[in-house]
Parts: structure tokens; C-alpha cells; sequence
């Protein structure tokens, strides 16, 4: 490893002391500046900027198409204005558009407008280039919201806001009005807030209008934003949140699982009720509790091709209380992934923003705690085969974070977590860091350290084998042992070169039970090339290569894989995106069997040529490993493809369809052969109101889902919720389709806020 640290140190001193071809501008602060105006009353929003309290708002004008043109003049005018008083801030957009026909616009849920026409604000509320809110909304008021962490986007934030929009017969107007008590932001008499306004205007091309100039060539969007100047007296008192919820459901299983005849039981209506709780002393720190909490889903995860693939799974968090804020939680390494925690009993999370410090804790304690165990070659698998696994134990978790921001998106942070059952535990700590410099170029890294002591139950994984070359075997027989984990990044990233190398290090039994990681036992170095090009022609935005290389060794030093992968990729007019790629060299080892040329062909499409039609495809044809304890080599195909119709502005239909196939090269015989396919149905009565349909058939498991919903949102927190969940077991004949589950479930929850 310490080879590895002084290549990196040599790269990290070359590039700093060599002439940098970009530097981090941010001029922008000067160069684009409104100075805030104040108002004594609210402004009514009604989406067409009538209020005549707009007449005394500064004006600003987005000049700028930043993509696919490089700050070239805009195709459409644009002007935005902004007011406040000592609780909103308020934001409105006078677009125009000459053909107002072509504009897309449909009513639908929060966060799911992102393929039509929309407005919006990048918000740095300290001005320290590290993060910054997101807000946007379409042509019909639709909100969309997140939080940008230097380059990462997590749309999964939401917060309670109010918009308005309205189309005309020159464009659409647009309106928000943003409370203070959704922001953070630094106790001052006086606030200087980063800001950038932004339009998409999805057309042939996906155009992006900007306020500021953008240099392509700087990856700090947030370095380069503008400034609202002179915010006074701003609302900073204390604020408290109440999110009391209560529900009622009725649940009924199938007697025995594996017998179609054992009969259907109906369980007892059940009611559950509980709390939550975030008190917001100032803009900087906020405490946040629940009791008894909700953190089940009303749509089910769609369902992943799992055969031949030996690592659990991922799914994405949807439960509210871990979505806000889980942009300080994170780290390069998944140190902390929020679906390892279950069923909890309670929960409570802390923040607080002092100056360039973010400290963080979580705590909860679970009453279904589930494994993710790192092995060499998969996830460690319990005794039913399952690499991600649910159990009774209860276990008590704490995340603790603390970052240092300085410069320009570059910090030092640390991460602890701990996980405790009665008889066990997982410990997990170390440091991470990430340089911005040069104006283009990224150091990032993190060191953690790992002390696990297992389950002592072998009932439930007796996986006698062991951790490499160490003396630990992966059965839950109560050893205890260390690990480390290492991943460091250096890359560029600008408009027409790019690079990448990374470098990951984990040793055997590194285990970090609260977070994703689900491999260990590896040394792996991995570069990346990229060149893109912008001819802006009358078929071609842009195109590009790549060339991505790697080798990956095992802790005793045996080569277990390299590759070679050529990629070119093309962004059409009529908002179309084609790439493909070739493994050229891909030879792997595989339990202790070596395989060469295992060579394959991946391409795909994405295209949203029309406003009522987008689609998506992606799929890999030629040689892959069959993954068993006796592997061979196959020839197949993976195939993932999504069609969404809307053919009105309320209704929309999309088909997801997922094929995996293979069989061996020599003789031809097949290991598997299926599909999982999903329907969605929504028809949207306003933006707060709707109905849901979906619809799944798993041919692996010959298993069919049924999930109607109605759900009402006043906001992003109150809600009200109505639905069901039907599944069914086909067991051929003379059986055929039986129901093995069944739920009936209603759900209210409010928002209560002083």
C-alpha cells in the first residue's frame, strides 16, 4: 500500500506544480450579483406574477445556454425576479417560448418532471462552495427538490415549500416561495447567499439556460455561481416540527408456502401509531427524533434479476427520515447505508453547520436486523442461499460524521459506526478526505478500520470456508477480527478530457455491518480515459471515447481479473443517446478456475423524442461466467428496456422489462432463462392527487404482484395513503395462480410546524 500512497503523492505534486490549465473562477460572485429586496407582506402566488408587489423586484436575465452550446446566446428569453420578507424567500420566472405549443409540461407527482419544461434555483446558503439546495418546478407548478454536495445531486431531499406556474399564449410563469424555516444558513444580521437560476427547455436538443456563465472546464458548479446580496433580519428562531402518523392494516398469508392446498389466512385489523419530532433551535442545528416509526413502503422495490449474480443487491432508501440529510452521511466508501436498518423502535439524528464544520449523529435501534457480509467472491450467503439476509435480532446502531469544509469543495471528515447486538458487534472508523485544485482535478480518498465480532449462530450461516488466506471462517460461529478498507481517487473532469484512476484496498475480514459493502479480499487499480467532442451539428450535440483498463489481485497476491473496455458514445438531436462498448481483454478467476476472453458486447438508448414518448435500453450479448460451485463458461445476453406513454398530461404508462439468458458454449446447455416484467399506471387528478396501479411477473419465481394506491400530498410530509398488495405463487398445474399474500393498508400523516 505504500507504494500506492507515494504514486498518488507523485501525481498530486505534478499536476500542482505544473501550469493548470483552468482555475477555479469565481468571479461569478461579482460579475452576477442581485441585491435583495425586502416586502412587509406575503405574496399572493398565483403563477402569473400578478401581484403587484413583483413591480419592485430586481430583474435578472438568463443569457447563457450552457448545454449543449458553451455559454452561446440563449434560444429563449428568460427573466427571473426575487423578493423576500422575514419568512419566504420568493423566486419568479417569466419564460418565454416563441412556439409555447412544443412546451412539455405534464401534472404529476413531486420529483417526477424532470423530462419536462422547468425553472428553478441552486441555493448556497452558507457560500462555501460545499453544498447547496435544489428547487424546481414545471409549467404546472410540479416541485422537484434536492441537495447538491459538490457534484452529487441527491434528489431524494425534500423540503415544504409553495409554487405556482401558468402557461400562456408567449410561455409560462413560475413562482416559488421557499420558507426560511427550510433552510440552514449561518447566524448573521446580514446574508450574502450563492445562487444561480436555472431553465431547461427540453426541444430537439435538451438546452440548459444559465443566469452565470459556466466554464465546462471547472466541475465546481458551485464555485461559479452567482451572488443574492443583502438578505436582512432573516426568521432564526426556533423551530418545531411535529409528524405525528396512524394507520390501520389487515394482512393475510398463505398457510404453507410450499403447499397450494394448506387454505389462506386472514389476520386481525391492526392500527400502529407514532411520532416524530425535529426541533430546529437556529438555522445551523437541528435534532430530530421518532417513536414507533412508519418505515414501511407503500410501493414495493421492483424487482432485480438476482440469478448468477453472487454480491446483494441494492436498493435505493425511500423512507423519509433517512433521505433528509443523508448527504453529510456520505462517505467514498458506503460506511453507512440506511436499509441495513430494518424495523426500528425509535430513531433520533442530530446536525448541526457551525462555520465550515457538519457534524452528524444517528442512532436507532432495530428490531430485524439484516446482513450484508463481505466475501472474495460474493456476499456470504445464509443458509437459505440468500446473500442479503433478514433476521430476529435486535441490534443498536450509531453513525457518527464530522467534516472540516475548507477552499473550494475540499474537505477532511471522519466516520464512526458501531453496531450492537447483545453477544456481538461491528466497529467501524476512520478518515476520509477529498482536494479540489487546479481547477479541474480531485484527490479523494478514505482509510477505515473494521473490528467484528459475529453472531454465534451457525442455524443461520454454517458457511464453513474461510476469509482468504486467515484463519476466520464466514460461518456466524462468534469469532472475533479486524479489517481495513482503502479506496483513493485522482481524476479530471472537464469538457473535452477526463481521467480517472482508482484504487481499492480491502482485506479479508473487513466488514462494515451498517453500510454497502459487499466484497473484501482485493487490491484493485482501475484507470479511465475519456475525450468528448461538440461539432453541434444538425444531428450530433456531441460524441465521445473512453477507454477503461484494470487489474484486480487477491490479498495472497493471485490475479483475478483484468479488463479492457473501448466505449464510444453519441448524444443525438431529438434528445437521443446512444453508446456502446467492448470487453476486449476480460479474464477472470473464478473458484480457483481460470477463465480468458470472456468477451462481450454492451450497448444501450435512452431517447425522449416527444413530449408523450421516452425510452430506454440497455443490454449486454456474448460471454459471461456461470457463477455456481461448478462454473463454466456460457454464452447469453442481459437486456433492461423502459417505455413510458403519456398520452395526456395526467395519464402516464411505463413498461420495464428485464431478460436474462445462458448457456454453456460447449454443448449448448442451458443454465437459465428468464424475466421480470412491471407495469406502472398513474393517473394524476392534480399535483397533489393521484392513483396508482402496478403490476409484476417474475418468471424466476413465477410470481405475480398487484399494488393499487391512492395517495393524497398536501406536501412532501403530509400525506394520506390508501392501498393494497396482492401476490400470487404460480404452481403449474392443476393449480395454477394462488395467493400466497395479501395487505389492505391506510395511512395519515401531518405536518405540523410552529
Amino acid at each position: 500500500m505504500r507504494s500506492t500512497f507515494l504514486l498518488f503523492a507523485a501525481l498530486l505534486l505534478t499536476f500542482s506544480n505544473s501550469p493548470a490549465q483552468t482555475t477555479a473562477d469565481t468571479s461569478n460572485q461579482f460579475r452576477f450579483v442581485l441585491n435583495a429586496v425586502r416586502i412587509n407582506g406575503d405574496i399572493d402566488l398565483t403563477g402569473k406574477l400578478t401581484d403587484p408587489c413583483w413591480k419592485l423586484a430586481p430583474r435578472g436575465h438568463l443569457d447563457y445556454e450552457i448545454s449543449p452550446g458553451d455559454n452561446t446566446p440563449t434560444p429563449q428569453k428568460t427573466t427571473v425576479m426575487v423578493l423576500y420578507n422575514s419568512e419566504y424567500l420568493y423566486i419568479g420566472f417569466n419564460c418565454h417560448d416563441t412556439n409555447p405549443s412544443a412546451i412539455r409540461a405534464h401534472v404529476s407527482d413531486r420529483d417526477n418532471a424532470f423530462e419536462d419544461d422547468f425553472v428553478g434555483i441552486i441555493l448556497d446558503t452558507y457560500g462555501d462552495h460545499q453544498r447547496a439546495y435544489e428547487a424546481f418546478e414545471n409549467p404546472f407548478g410540479v416541485q422537484m427538490d434536492g441537495m447538491r454536495d459538490g457534484n452529487n445531486e441527491d434528489m431524494s431531499f425534500d423540503m415544504v415549500w409553495y409554487s405556482k406556474a401558468s402557461i400562456n399564449d408567449s410561455g409560462y410563469t413560475a413562482e416559488m416561495a421557499i420558507p426560511f424555516k427550510s433552510l440552514r444558513f449561518p447566524t448573521k444580521d446580514t446574508q450574502n447567499w450563492g445562487i444561480e437560476f436555472f431553465r431547461n427547455l427540453p426541444r430537439d436538443s435538451r438546452f440548459q439556460i444559465s443566469w452565470v456563465k459556466v466554464n465546462q472546464n471547472n466541475p465546481c458548479i458551485l464555485c461559479q455561481l452567482g451572488t443574492l446580496k443583502g438578505l436582512k433580519g432573516l426568521q432564526s428562531t426556533g423551530a418545531i416540527e411535529f409528524l405525528p402518523y396512524a394507520m390501520a392494516l389487515e394482512s393475510g398469508n398463505i398457510n404453507d408456502g410450499s403447499d397450494p392446498n394448506s387454505g389462506f389466512s386472514n389476520g386481525p385489523v391492526k392500527g400502529r401509531v407514532g411520532l416524530g419530532l425535529k426541533y430546529t433551535p437556529n438555522p445551523s442545528l437541528s435534532l430530530e427524533a421518532v417513536v414507533n416509526p412508519d418505515f414501511s413502503q407503500v410501493e414495493s422495490d421492483a424487482a432485480q434479476i438476482s440469478v448468477n449474480n453472487t454480491f446483494a443487491l441494492f436498493y435505493p432508501e425511500k423512507r423519509p427520515f433517512f433521505m433528509d440529510g443523508s448527504d453529510i452521511f456520505s462517505t467514498l466508501i458506503q460506511t453507512y447505508y440506511s436499509r441495513t436498518i430494518n424495523n426500528p423502535i425509535g430513531a433520533a439524528k442530530v446536525v448541526e453547520k457551525a462555520g465550515p464544520w457538519s457534524i452528524a449523529y444517528l442512532g436507532a435501534e432495530d428490531r430485524n436486523s439484516p446482513f450484508i457480509v463481505a466475501g472474495e467472491e460474493g456476499s456470504v450467503a445464509d443458509n437459505n442461499g440468500d446473500n442479503t439476509f433478514s433476521t430476529a435480532y435486535k441490534s443498536f446502531s450509531n453513525i457518527l460524521r464530522a467534516r472540516y469544509n475548507f477552499g473550494q469543495q475540499s474537505f477532511v471528515g471522519g466516520i464512526a459506526t458501531a453496531r450492537n447486538f447483545t453477544d456481538a458487534h461491528n466497529y467501524v472508523g476512520g478518515f476520509d478526505w477529498q482536494l479540489f485544485f487546479g481547477g479541474s482535478y480531485t484527490f479523494d480518498g478514505q482509510f477505515l478500520l473494521s473490528n467484528t465480532r459475529e453472531l454465534n449462530d451457525t442455524n443461520m450461516v454454517s458457511d464453513p470456508t474461510f476469509f482468504g488466506n486467515t484463519r476466520f471462517t464466514k460461518a456466524f460461529d462468534g469469532q472475533e477480527y479486524d479489517g481495513t478498507g482503502f479506496q483513493t481517487d485522482f481524476k479530471r473532469n472537464a469538457r473535452e478530457y477526463s481521467f480517472r484512476l482508482t484504487y481499492k484496498d480491502f482485506s479479508p475480514t473487513f466488514q462494515a455491518e451498517d453500510g454497502y459493502v459487499f466484497s473484501n479480499d482485493l487490491r484493485t487499480v482501475d484507470m479511465e480515459h475519456s475525450l468528448q467532442f461538440y461539432p453541434n451539428t444538425s444531428l450530433v450535440d456531441y460524441w465521445g471515447v473512453d477507454l477503461e483498463s484494470g487489474l484486480h489481485f487477491d490479498y495472497q497476491g493471485t490475479r483475478k481479473e483484468r479488463w479492457v473496455v473501448p466505449d464510444i458514445f453519441i448524444s443525438l438531436k431529438s434528445q437521443t443517446q446512444l453508446y456502446a462498448n467492448y470487453l476486449l481483454v476480460n479474464d477472470e478467476m473464478f473458484h480457483s478456475v481460470n477463465f480468458v476472453r470472456v468477451n462481450r458486447w454492451q450497448f444501450g438508448l435512452y431517447s425522449n423524442p416527444v413530449s408523450f414518448l421516452s425510452l430506454s435500453l440497455d443490454a449486454q450479448v456474448g460471454r459471461f461466467i456461470y457463477r455456481a460451485d461448478q462454473p463454466a463458461l456460457g454464452r447469453g445476453h442481459n437486456i433492461s428496456a423502459e417505455l413510458t406513454l403519456k398520452p395526456t398530461d395526467r395519464l402516464s404508462l411505463t413498461l420495464d422489462y428485464s431478460r436474462s439468458r445462458l448457456s454453456n458454449v460447449v454443448g449448448g446447455e442451458l443454465f437459465f432463462d428468464g424475466y421480470i416484467a412491471r407495469m406502472s399506471g398513474i393517473y394524476q387528478f392534480s399535483n397533489r392527487i393521484f392513483v396508482r396501479l402496478i403490476g409484476q411477473y417474475d418468471e424466476f419465481q413465477k410470481q405475480i404482484e398487484i399494488d393499487p394506491l391512492f395517495s393524497y400530498k398536501l406536501n412532501a410530509f403530509t400525506i394520506f395513503y390508501a392501498g393494497s398488495t396482492h401476490d400470487m405463487q404460480d404452481f403449474g398445474q392443476p393449480y395454477g395462480l394462488v395467493q400466497t399474500e395479501r395487505q389492505f393498508f391506510v395511512k395519515l400523516q401531518y405536518l405540523w410546524r410552529d
